[in-house]
């Protein structure tokens, strides 16, 4: 009996010598199945190479870090608890969420939990005009991106029958209107504004409805999925409509959808990363792994470097200290240098034209 006791104070005493490492915890939210599912392996996979990198390299102040995924379907209901998950598994950060009507509810829950949060993909001008503190995003806003797109329509369609149509979602229609409003004030007026709805098979309605009314340039406010088959119903009418859209459309899975009628669509998106100097070593290792780390994968990336950063200069885990840090410097990423304005918003925001060419994206020249 006396031996038995004697082991069990020996196992205490190793316990208590040796404790396991620590572990800091951040999640990853997005759309992981569904019809958006590629982006959110995009998002998924950047922040989890970037967590390899950091841990190869010792972790966040000398802990390790780990990943924990959650499915929140591009919805504002799943993606309230997807974050309530997230809170009760004790993420002290999130990855997302790439929609922005999910990730406008969600950081209502982050923000009451003490969580910081950086989206990677959300550009609704919402998600950052709430002022919570809490909340950053490493890609630029749809008020500037509108801008853009409307300045094109009205420069090189001007004199053309235009359409507008959106998918009713937060972002879709977002986008839509700014860009709606930026050609309207440059005295251009859309010959059809309209609605479609989204996860249908099928839009050749719509499309027989836009060539009767002899509209010659597209803008589609909405995600890669339903545009690629809006492409394709034109292609199938031999329609030679210019369809043009935002910032959702870079990802391979367009090309996949559309197929060759994929060939000469506009869409914006910030610069891609993978063309900066920087980036080469990650975009290697991406490509090493099979992976084409297009689209939103480095914007992941390098949401968690600016938070690894950002607690290692604050020498803090804590909110507030990773709050002020990152407002008030600079930081290197994978998407370059990389500063915040007060409301969380970047304060370089670029919006650059890119076509589908050979079944990739290309800058326009």
């Amino acid at each position: 009996m006396h031996r038995v006791v004697t082991i069990a104070v020996a196992a205490l005493a190793a316990i208590y010598i040796c404790p396991a490492q620590a572990e800091v915890v951040i999640g990853v939210s997005a759309a992981m199945t569904g019809r958006l599912a590629w982006i959110g392996e995009q998002g998924q996979r950047g922040a989890e190479m970037a967590v390899a990198d950091i841990n190869a390299a010792g972790g966040v102040l000398g802990q390790q870090v780990r990943v924990i995924n959650v499915d929140d379907f591009c919805d504002p209901e799943q993606a309230l608890a997807a974050a309530r998950k997230l809170v009760a598994d004790g993420v002290v950060f999130v990855v997302g969420h790439y929609c922005s009507g999910a990730s406008i509810p969600a950081s209502k829950v982050y923000e009451g939990a003490a969580v910081l949060q950086i989206s990677p993909g959300s550009t609704n001008p919402l998600l950052t005009e709430q002022g919570r503190d809490n909340v950053f995003r490493v890609i630029g806003r749809d008020d500037k991106q509108g801008i853009v797109a409307g300045n094109y329509l009205a420069d090189e369609w001007g004199e053309k029958k235009i359409a507008i149509l959106h998918d009713g979602t937060t972002y879709g229609k977002g986008l839509a209107d700014e860009t709606r409003k930026q050609l309207n004030k440059r005295g251009v007026t859309e010959a059809v504004y309209d609605a479609y709805t989204p996860a249908k098979n099928d839009y050749s309605a719509e499309i027989a409805a836009l060539q009767a009314a002899g509209i010659a340039v597209l803008y589609v406010g909405g995600y890669h999925a339903e545009v690629a088959l809006i492409v394709r119903a034109a292609r199938d009418r031999a329609y030679a409509l210019q369809i043009i859209s935002g910032d959702a459309l870079a990802t391979e899975e367009f090309a996949l959808i559309a197929g060759p009628g994929a060939e000469g669509t506009l869409f914006t998106f910030s610069a891609d990363p993978r063309r900066n100097p920087d980036a080469a070593p990650v975009v290697e290792r991406f490509r090493a792994e099979n992976f084409e780390p297009a689209g939103y994968t480095l914007l992941s990336y390098a949401a968690v470097q600016l938070w690894a950063q950002a607690v290692e200069k604050a020498a803090s885990l804590e909110l507030p200290a990773v709050i002020a840090t990152l407002r008030g410097q600079e930081f290197d990423t994978v998407l370059g240098p990389v500063d915040f304005d007060d409301k969380g918003d970047l304060t370089n925001q670029s919006w650059v034209w890119y076509v589908w060419r050979g079944g990739e994206y290309v800058p326009v020249e």
